[in-house]
């Protein structure tokens, strides 16, 4: 099948984007209090993915964001690619998340 990504000398697709060295990060959500990444987003980091062991609620922004069952629905099961911004002027570096349904965890990777 054809690849619109990148080709090593062999055919081979390259991904685009690459996991950043020291940027994943695991939140433990529950239905009840809002959650989110501890330390912020690399201010080069203009992509995350996030893969939910739970159905969740999800939004970007400041230190201070905070996620509600009115905010994006994440499926369970689901690996999502998220653009954060272009810049470190409009990047928003923390992800507020809270569970649907049950209480579960949140893995995100910064890519570059």
């Amino acid at each position: 099948m054809a690849s619109l990504l990148p080709e090593d000398a062999n055919g081979n697709p390259i991904p685009a984007l690459t996991f950043k060295d020291s940027g994943a990060h695991k939140v433990n959500i529950d239905t009840v209090t809002s959650a989110r990444n501890t330390g912020a987003f690399s201010t080069k980091t203009d992509v995350i993915s996030i893969y939910s062991t739970e159905d969740c609620f999800v939004k970007i922004g400041t230190s201070s964001v905070t996620a509600t069952t009115s905010d994006h629905f994440i499926p369970a099961g689901i690996y999502l690619d998220i653009a954060i911004g272009p810049n470190a002027d409009t990047q928003n570096a923390y992800m507020a998340i809270i569970a649907a349904n049950a209480s579960g965890t949140v893995y995100i990777s910064e890519k570059e």
